[in-house]
């Protein structure tokens, strides 16, 4: 490295460590400006402070920071202390912040391994930059049309990601037409994970073709257009896909799951794993966690790391940063789901109506720029699902489009009597707990951050980055 280089390289780190210093000062998460400060410096910056690390990255449109927080677990049980973006600032300045505040000044990295959950459409900028060993394309629906576009303008900035590191092995979802595709555009190796048809005959008494109703983000063959045939959904676009007019048809995964029992708080499943049957218990509940377990289950594999370890790991996995993440208040248990577009929601939506138990449910809505200004999403999830459920005792809105949540409910033929709209968090937070049932709350991305900050405050939990429950335990 030339003289000029590491003075560069000096300046980048030391500007990332002050900003971040100075932030946190004032309690600030320090997740993004510092790495701007860095690339002020030096452009590439992260490229430095990442030279020879074994780093796996998680994309796709859900299920990164769950997957990521998996994949930590399985490390940290394992001895093994990674770097990892906890926060899910996953741009490019949010991971430059946290591979330069974890470097010397110098730029040598500080740890070997990292785990770095990155945007769609940030992979082109970061993975030439970092090099991974392993990438998960976990799914693609439709999210954030203002920001992303269409559907295929999202995968094509996926696919020119993958396309810079011919090296790294790809996990991909099996289920997703969009995602599957991949493998076809490139040279990477590629691991293929899913959900198998059995499973979902045992847990689902839908047929295909009613669940076929449900949004879906991938209707028709990528290759051809023609419509495609289902054997099975797990949900949205998500299953036994095959094309009636050329030969494009969901890939036999080399990981699948083959069994499924779930309760309200966890999921016990049975994975084929190429010939092997291995039992796994999932600490999380929810299809949509399994289909994250066996993200982390075949990047940890693909990875070179031991397949038991992740696997007795899973059942101790913790909800992550703002998703499904727990809380006690005012004696009352809260839950905080994060949703942000229809494929997630109505999962989440599917989630509550099974609880069978009675609970108020929260409906939050921003429109910042974080979130998408466009919030029409609202209008393609099944809303009805807890507006017709006996058990949902009372809905709550708030955020920046209340108004429109409320639309959305009474057009669903929510009664008036049973929606209440609330601006002030702090108020949101004193009524929410008034009738002493369990509350879920479903906040979309900015207004999940303001409410986790002020029940953080209210629990006297630490911010996030001071809390042993998202920072990497010290050896």
């Amino acid at each position: 490295m030339s003289e000029h280089s590491i003075f560069k390289t000096f300046l980048a780190i030391g500007a990332c460590r002050l900003t971040r210093g100075l932030l946190r000062l004032f309690h600030r998460g320090g997740t993004t400006l510092p790495g701007r400060s860095a690339l002020t410096f030096d452009k590439k910056i992260l490229e430095v402070v990442s030279q020879g690390m074994h780093i796996i990255v998680v994309t796709g449109t859900n299920g990164k920071t769950t997957t990521c927080s998996m994949l930590r677990n399985a490390f940290q049980e394992s001895g093994i202390d990674p770097l990892s973006n906890i926060s899910g600032a996953n741009l490019l300045s949010g991971i430059t912040a946290e591979f330069a505040s974890q470097a010397t000044l110098s730029g040598k990295p500080k740890k070997s391994y990292a785990i770095v959950e990155c945007d769609e459409g940030a992979l082109k900028q970061v993975a030439p930059l970092i090099k991974p060993e392993v990438i998960v394309v976990t799914n693609l629906f439709r999210d954030q049309l203002d920001r992303y576009g269409e559907i295929m303008h999202t995968l094509n900035e996926i696919r020119t990601g993958i396309s810079l590191v011919p090296e790294a092995v790809l996990c991909l979802n099996s289920d997703c037409s969009l995602t599957a595709s991949l493998a076809s555009d490139v040279s990477n190796p590629v691991y293929f994970f899913g959900i198998g048809k059995t499973t979902v005959a045992e847990n689902n008494t839908d047929t295909a073709e009613e669940q076929d109703s449900s949004p879906s983000d991938a209707k028709y063959c990528i290759r051809c257009g023609t419509e495609y045939d289902y054997s099975y959904h797990t949900y949205a676009h998500l299953g036994g896909f095959s094309c009636p007019n050329c030969d494009y048809k969901r890939k036999r995964p080399e990981l699948e799951v083959t069994s499924i029992e779930s309760t309200s708080r966890r999921s016990d499943i049975i994975i084929r794993i190429a010939d092997t049957q291995v039992r796994v218990h999932v600490g999380l509940p929810a299809l949509y966690n399994i289909y994250n377990a066996i993200a982390a289950l075949a990047a940890f594999e693909s990875a070179g790391l031991d397949r038991q370890k992740m696997i007795t790991s899973l059942a101790s996995v913790k909800s992550s940063f703002g998703r499904m993440e727990g809380f006690i208040y005012n004696n009352v248990d809260i839950q905080m789901i994060l949703v942000k577009n229809p494929a997630g929601c109505n999962q989440t939506l599917d989630y509550l109506s099974s609880l069978n138990e009675e609970y108020v449910a929260v409906l939050c809505l921003n429109d910042k720029t974080a979130d998408g200004h466009d919030i029409s999403w609202i209008w393609d999830v099944d809303h009805e699902k807890i507006i017709e459920d006996p058990f949902c005792k009372k809905i709550y809105v708030s955020g920046t489009r209340a108004r429109d949540m409320k639309i959305r409910l009474k057009y669903g033929n929510a009664k008036e009597e049973n929606i209440r709209m609330i601006r002030s968090n702090e108020k949101l937070l004193s009524a929410m707990t008034e009738d002493k049932l369990p509350v879920y709350i479903l906040p979309n991305y900015t207004a999940m951050l303001k409410l986790r900050t002020i029940l953080s405050s209210a629990t006297g939990r630490n911010e996030f980055w001071k809390d042993q429950k998202y920072v990497n335990k010290k050896h």
